[in-house]
């Protein structure tokens, strides 16, 4: 995860530093924040953790007839992608209300440890690590604070929270995720005034608050052997960075 934190800090670096170029030049679409209604499109990266609580329970593995307590943790995190559409409603001067719904991609590894330190068993290859995948689609909605505008950049803080849908679940895989969250919000950005446009670089930190997890004891179509991968954690919960570029 610190490996992904890097990459993202990294690219924001690289789209601050069109920040002293643009304040240099002359005032590009002088208007544009005076508009009640404006739209745009949202491409980004994004790297998303869990947040485990293990259950602390002895599980017997069905192989060796050996009961154990397991341990899980995010072992990996790769890099995902997110788009999106903004609905931005002016309120005042300083203070936007933001609408943007999108879709997020992101992949997690979950690797697993007995507290004796026996090797892990169970039909997933080696047994020792299962890949969650997810495909939510988020509904946000941001209040954001801008600071005055300089020149043809205009930094600004946003914050707020909303619900996520997951569309994307595989069945087959022993760790299943319930299909909704709700999560909250924080981060900041730069309005880039161009000739036609804005651009918006924005950072963003999103925790989710519902457990993810979806009881293995629901699930008629695991197996047995598979089965503890789920039943050794008690929570699962989203957490995100992201890299946002915003088109306006």
């Amino acid at each position: 995860m610190v490996k992904g934190y890097r990459i993202i800090l990294t690219l924001a670096l690289c789209s601050l530093l069109f920040v002293p170029v643009m304040a240099q030049e002359s005032q590009n679409r002088p208007y544009v924040d005076d508009k009640l209604f404006h739209f745009g499109f949202q491409l980004g990266v994004n790297f998303s953790s869990f947040g485990v609580t293990d259950s602390e329970l002895e599980i017997e593995d069905p192989i060796t007839g050996i009961k154990e307590i397991y341990h899980s943790r995010v072992s990996s995190v790769l890099p995902g992608f997110h788009v999106g559409f903004i609905t931005d409603l002016r309120l005042c001067k300083y203070l936007n209300l933001r609408f943007c719904p999108g879709m997020q991609f992101t992949s997690r590894t979950l690797s697993y440890k007995t507290e004796s330190g026996n090797p892990v068993k169970g039909s997933m290859g080696k047994g020792a690590s299962v890949d969650v995948l997810a495909m939510p689609v988020y509904l946000p909605l941001y209040l954001k604070f801008s600071a005055m505008r300089e020149g043809n950049y205009r930094p600004y803080v946003i914050a707020g929270g909303g619900a996520s849908f997951n569309v994307s679940r595989d069945r087959e895989k022993p760790v299943l995720m319930n299909l909704m969250d709700y999560f909250a919000e924080v981060g900041f950005g730069v309005d880039l005034y161009f000739r036609w446009f804005k651009f918006c670089p924005e950072i963003t930190y999103r925790i989710g608050f519902a457990n993810q997890l979806y009881p293995a004891d629901k699930r008629m179509e695991l197996a047995p052997q598979d089965a503890f991968y789920s039943n050794s954690i008690s929570r699962l919960t989203n957490h995100s960075i992201c890299l946002t570029f915003n088109f306006e």
